[in-house]
């Protein structure tokens, strides 16, 4: 099995602050080794993580069969393994959400698991072991009984070469936001596991030595209210039981501010932070986008409730929505600040593979040939790769809010000011203050990682450094994940000014066709233009 490498120039590779606790990488790859708890005991299994490890040509020469799974930012490395294995005489099966989403791309593989592999892997082994070296498995949308899904195949992970593990509960997510791929993949009704299942995963990671943070995947966790709301005493106990070896984080959609007793619930349970859509300040573009759930509230004031309980958020919004009139970077900029979110995955609006903003700009002739193909000579993922369709305001304006908005929130100042504000928001009064042996993340908090933040961050060292200082004498409950937010800066600083650059180079390709005369421009061009 390998797991492919994610492009490069990425706002979620992290890996400055990975080296700085001696991680390779953030995530493992939870759906291959779940996939491999799928096919028979008999199968000898090999896990490669391009990200982490060098895939030899000894491993392949190893192999009967090699197995890919991945996203759509590994597409093009994937794509590149399809080709390799093949040179070397192996068939391929490859599965997860980008062949799933564009099937088509993936036609030279031997095989391909489409949908959920529950419904559909025994059929596929089945295939392969009466001779079979070709088929499409496609599983039924939505259907895949998730109570059933094996364990993960843990043992098959370097557990010490990531930064956090993951885990799932659900699948799915209750909203029919436009953009959104989840919904397309996995429905709109959350399917979870039952409570023993997710228990009995955790304590096979607890049993094989692991301690530490432990992301919830889930699409939305809160998906599923009457569910999640039975778990949640159990996994408090199950904590308590065992001194709290792990600590959680996950993905939920806003209206979790709406619920005191949830909130209460994932403090008691030890959860310390949360990502959330948030997309646009603009209520008519979240209309018209269909995320309703952001609309007739006050964002910024529920963000701050979840500070309350202990928790930090960080959030996803978007420039490029057909809705937006004129600049909005101002208005977003003042946004962000208002909420006091440091880590902000501020990306251009991309058209997804297979979902209704894409399926709504092809009726409308603007989405570009080829929009579901990422290209390894640009690289790059949404943050420079975006609108890769007609857009109704000028790209140029686009383009320049983008960067404006960039610039703005990863000013060392300005990036500091959040985390000040944010722990002067964040009660940690209750909580426990030390992390369990074996946390890599106990070599993060102290003096010594603070001066190697700061040693390699000069721009950001002395408003960096006024914030230690403030937030360990008023919140040091909350000192260590302000540290660790400040790591995060040590990718999301020259990330933003890398992104920054790719922006000026699109802007100048801008202008610099707009200077020539219209009947001058090839189609070519126009073309590469998009």
């Amino acid at each position: 099995m390998i797991y492919p490498e994610f492009i490069k120039d990425s706002f979620w590779h992290y890996k400055a602050a990975c080296e700085l606790v001696g991680a390779k990488y953030p995530a493992a790859p939870l759906g291959l080794i779940t996939v491999a708890a799928m096919l028979p005991a008999g199968w000898d299994i090999r896990l490669v993580n391009r990200n982490t490890e060098t895939l030899t040509d000894d491993d392949l020469a190893w192999a009967d069969l090699v197995m890919i799974g991945g996203m759509l930012n590994q597409q093009p490395d994937f794509l590149h393994l399809i080709d390799l294995v093949h040179r070397h005489g192996k068939p391929v099966c490859v599965g997860g959400p980008d062949v799933s989403s564009s099937p088509h791309l993936y036609a030279a593989a031997d095989f391909q698991v489409i949908g959920e592999a529950e419904l559909v892997i025994d059929d596929f082994i089945t295939a392969f072991e009466r001779g079979d070296r070709s088929g499409v498995f496609t599983a039924e949308k939505y259907q895949a009984d998730i109570t059933k899904t094996p364990l993960p195949r843990w043992d098959l992970l370097k557990l010490d070469q990531y930064l956090y593990i993951g885990v799932q509960y659900a699948r799915g997510c209750p909203f029919t936001c436009e953009f959104c791929d989840i919904i397309e993949l996995y429905g709109r009704v959350p399917r979870t596991k039952t409570n023993d299942q997710i228990l009995a995963e955790l304590q096979a990671l607890y049993d094989r030595g692991y301690r530490g943070h432990v992301d919830f995947v889930d699409d939305n966790f809160i998906g599923n209210k009457k569910n999640i709301r039975t778990l949640m005493p159990r996994l408090k106990a199950w904590l308590v039981e065992r001194d709290y070896p792990f600590e959680f984080s996950t993905e939920a959609s806003i209206n979790l501010a709406d619920d005191d007793e949830m909130l209460q619930a994932m403090k008691d349970a030890n959860f310390f932070a949360v990502f959330v859509g948030i997309e646009s300040p603009d209520p008519e573009t979240l209309v018209q986008m269909r995320k309703k759930q952001n609309t007739k509230r006050n964002i910024a004031e529920c963000i701050h409730k979840i500070y309350s309980y202990g928790m930090f958020v960080t959030a996803g919004f978007i420039v490029g929505f057909d809705s937006e009139k004129v600049s909005i970077a101002q208005s977003m900029t003042d946004f962000i600040e208002e909420c006091a979110i440091p880590v902000c995955m501020v990306g251009l609006l991309y058209a997804l593979p297979n979902t209704q903003l894409t399926r709504r700009l092809e009726r409308e002739g603007r989405l570009h040939p080829g929009h579901d193909r990422m290209h390894v000579d640009t690289g790059g993922d949404q943050c420079t790769l975006g609108c890769n369709f007609d857009t109704k305001r000028p790209l140029r304006d686009i383009l320049v809010d983008y960067r404006t908005v960039l610039a703005n929130v990863f000013e060392p100042s300005a990036y500091a000011g959040r985390l000040a504000r944010l722990a002067a928001m964040m009660d940690r009064s209750d909580r426990r203050r030390e992390l369990p042996e074996g946390d890599v993340r106990r070599r993060v908090g102290g003096i010594e990682a603070v001066h190697k933040i700061m040693s390699a961050l000069p721009e950001a060292r002395e408003p960096f450094w006024k914030v230690f200082v403030e937030v360990a004498k008023s919140n040091p409950g909350a000192l260590r994940y302000i540290v660790l937010l400040m790591a995060f800066y040590l990718h999301l600083g020259p990330f933003s000014r890398h992104a920054i650059a790719v922006i000026d180079r699109r802007i100048a390709e801008l202008d610099a066709a707009a200077a020539v005369p219209p009947m001058a421009v090839t189609v070519e061009r126009q073309a590469a233009l998009h």
